[in-house]
């Protein structure tokens, strides 16, 4: 199975360092200008690849928990200092244990791989999904409150219901458990906002699984 922690783990700060750097000691080459440049474009070529690599799950492609930290901090800042509207959606696929157990860890990551995109299908571009580790995603829906949240959310969690895939003959039924936290005044840190939609997502587990809850307590 995919390691559930990237491979590539260099800060983005020190990565735009290398890149600088790179370029300058470049520029003081004693070659033709168009050769520096040459190198300076394969340079920023593989320094953008780098830069995506370490910023996205290397199993399902969705941006990573990297990603997910620095996209909440930005949207967290920006909701707070503008009174914007802000949901965070957490989700994981029940049992999912049970679906290695069973059928393999390459249908785990089969299993993944699907709910990245059925996740990309459903929800609007305007709303990130993340990989967040293991079986676990979250998605922040920018400009939404928590009753809005509750059709694009529902809508999801219905078409997981429904999917029934199929992995070496076999027809794996799959749902998942999602937990959702509109931003208010009383949540002063993202790492309070994220443990209420992650304690709603518990919620949604230990109470029969396949369902959402919603934190209104606004």
């Amino acid at each position: 199975m995919v390691d559930e922690v990237d491979n590539l783990n260099l800060p983005e700060d020190l990565l735009d360092e290398i890149q600088h750097s790179i370029e300058h000691i470049i520029q003081t080459f004693d070659v033709p200008e168009e050769n520096k440049m040459e190198v300076i474009k394969q340079i920023n070529f593989m320094y953008s690849r780098t830069k995506y690599l370490s910023l996205t799950d290397a199993l399902t492609r969705l941006p990573n928990r990297r990603c997910f930290d620095g996209a909440l901090d930005k949207e967290f800042s920006r909701a707070k200092r503008y009174k914007n509207k802000l949901t965070l959606a957490m989700f994981d696929v029940d049992f999912f244990k049970r679906i290695n157990d069973t059928y393999g860890h390459q249908c785990g990551d089969f299993v993944l791989r699907e709910i990245a995109n059925a996740a990309l299908q459903t929800f609007r571009k305007s709303d990130t999904v993340f990989r967040i580790g293991g079986e676990e995603f979250a998605v922040l829906l920018t400009e939404t409150d928590i009753d809005q949240s509750i059709i694009p959310l529902e809508r999801f969690r219905k078409t997981i219901d429904t999917l029934d895939l199929e992995y070496n003959d076999q027809i794996i039924s799959l749902t998942v458990s999602i937990g959702a936290c509109q931003l208010s005044d009383d949540i002063d840190s993202e790492e309070k906002f994220v443990e209420q939609a992650d304690k709603c997502l518990y919620e949604a587990k230990n109470s029969g699984r396949n369902k959402t809850v919603l934190n209104k307590s606004l």
